[in-house]
């Protein structure tokens, strides 16, 4: 694979696509929303500028990276030896998705999804070729995190699935398969993270800066409140909704109330300037 496509310009695509033209590739970002784009364009070049400041990349190899950047709204531009989606949790859209990419690309492109926890039998299912769909699910910040879930559905072919194990791995993450469940390994385990957080403040046990706090005192570098914030408020709610949706809406996955209301208001975390925490200047 020389070219890699990431459709969905977002804090998790820009990051991915950092990670793949640093890594040697050719990368086009696609995004329909051209302010979107554009700010991908400034959130990867904000990473180039740490890289150099840090002396983890020199100008030189600045340089030879964006002129293996291609940014565009243009969606018959998408035609990649791999392409990866990174946009929202919504099952219908990824499904029609990849019917249009699958339409306009050779039969032997590799149709990546970046889903948090929807399956990838269902997203392939309908498609000419469902056995060339798989999983590789990256987590936020996708540049710095080296853990990729590299998922199987019923019909990816074995050699696809190794194909997207080595090409993570070729970006120097740390690959690993994980069954096709409702939120794989890392979602499933990590959604009370959130949930069991969002109750406990629900039930007015506390206010949401103590949980940070608390939590953080353990060990861990975020809390639930400031990881949410990074990760996107409005994500992890869908992540949380179809996780709920998917495990017969068992009341341990429950999403929320809390959190839907910040979605509503459109407190999505740091991207737009407020969520739990206030980012604005």
């Amino acid at each position: 694979m020389k070219k890699v496509a990431i459709v969905g310009a977002g804090v998790m695509g820009s990051g991915i696509a950092y990670a793949s033209v640093t890594a040697g590739y050719e990368v086009i970002v696609y995004d329909l929303n051209k302010e979107v784009l554009y700010n991908s364009q400034k959130q990867i070049n904000t990473l180039f500028e740490k890289g150099l400041n840090r002396g983890k990349i020199t100008e030189d190899e600045i340089t030879l990276c964006k002129s293996r950047l291609k940014y565009t709204s243009e969606f018959t531009e998408i035609k990649a030896d791999f392409i990866l989606e990174a946009i929202v949790e919504k099952l219908d859209i990824k499904k029609e998705l990849f019917k249009n990419l699958e339409a306009q690309n050779s039969p032997d492109c590799i149709l990546a999804t970046n889903t948090s926890s929807i399956p990838i039998t269902q997203i392939s299912r309908g498609l000419k070729f469902p056995n060339r769909v798989v999983g590789v699910h990256f987590f936020n910040p996708a540049h710095i995190m080296k853990l990729v879930e590299i998922i199987k559905g019923a019909a990816t072919d074995n050699l696809i699935a190794e194909k997207a194990f080595n090409w993570a791995n070729s970006l120097n993450k740390t690959a690993v398969y994980a069954q096709d469940s409702p939120g794989f390994i890392v979602n499933r385990v990590a959604r009370h993270f959130y949930v069991e957080s969002l109750k406990v403040l629900e039930e007015n046990v506390t206010d949401f800066k103590t949980i940070d706090r608390l939590i953080e005192s353990t060990g861990f570098k975020m809390g639930p409140f400031r990881l949410m914030d990074l990760i996107g408020v409005e994500t992890n709610y869908s992540v949380t909704s179809s996780m709920y949706e998917q495990f017969g809406f068992d009341s341990k996955f429950r999403p929320s109330r809390i959190q839907k209301q910040k979605v509503d208001a459109g407190f999505h975390g740091r991207k737009s300037g407020r969520g739990f925490y206030s980012y604005e200047e």
